[in-house]
């Protein structure tokens, strides 16, 4: 993501379970993983709600309960549109609750469950491509600053299926036009963030006007999901994630 000075804000969350709706004129729209239902999971607690588990089901925790959400499969761009049948919490690392029938019908990687997820608003036509504001100023505040999701896939398609082990996950921490920038957030990172595996943070220079603050690479979702939420906990309150060969 690329910051403007003007526009970073740090915003300080409740440690409140209770679950925020998201109200907003524009539609919602994220990509990112999905959660799985299992009875295990809610007998645990891990969940806090049930579905059935044999029917086309989904939850999303913030937003309304009968709204409409179409969920997509970027690998093959197979869709489903289904009402959020209720709002249960689950692991906020996660993008939507869904049942194991919808893994089917979109034909999800069960390694890598990642899927598009767009609001539908009533009486009002959706635009599945997201608008992207580039600032001239590019700068970073003393605070960690706040970016939005999107997981893209840039490996070329290549004759016959690819195998989820040839796939590797990373984190885009923030992008920025100035080298000397990228390089002190990183050491922000490095020094505020306890546990973190430093030697997967990299400086990797896009063209002269763009670099990017990266993690990775990542061979499964768990293993991106721990760095995800010490990050995550720091301030970035959502991060952008690609797969790659």
């Amino acid at each position: 993501m690329k910051f403007s000075f003007f526009i970073l804000i740090f915003i300080l969350f409740s440690c409140s379970p209770a679950l925020k709706t998201l109200n907003q004129k524009k539609s919602y729209s994220a990509t990112g993983f999905a959660y799985v239902y299992n009875d295990y999971d809610f007998k645990n607690k891990i969940i806090l709600g049930k579905l059935n588990n044999e029917k086309l089901q989904i939850s999303h925790q913030n937003l309304k309960t009968g709204t409409l959400i179409k969920i997509i499969n970027p690998k093959n761009n197979k869709s489903i549109i289904l009402k959020n049948l209720k709002r249960i919490k689950y692991p906020d690392f996660y993008k939507i609750l869904i049942t194991k029938p919808i893994m089917d019908e979109l034909d999800l990687s069960v390694e890598l469950p990642i899927l598009e997820i767009i609001e539908i608003k009533k009486n009002k036509s959706f635009i599945a491509e997201k608008a992207k504001i580039y600032n001239e100023e590019k700068k970073i505040s003393s605070n960690a600053p706040v970016t939005s999701v999107k997981i893209s896939n840039i490996s070329k398609d290549k004759k016959g299926e690819m195998t989820t082990k040839s796939k590797k996950i990373f984190i885009l921490i923030a992008s920025f036009y100035s080298v000397d920038t990228a390089n002190f957030l990183k050491q922000r990172i490095v020094k505020e963030v306890s546990d973190f595996d430093i030697n997967k943070l990299k400086i990797k220079q896009i063209n002269n006007k763009e670099t990017h603050v990266i993690s990775g690479p990542y061979t499964s979702v768990n293993l991106l999901k721990n760095d995800y939420i010490k990050l995550k906990n720091f301030g970035f309150e959502e991060l952008e994630i690609y797969t790659n060969e």
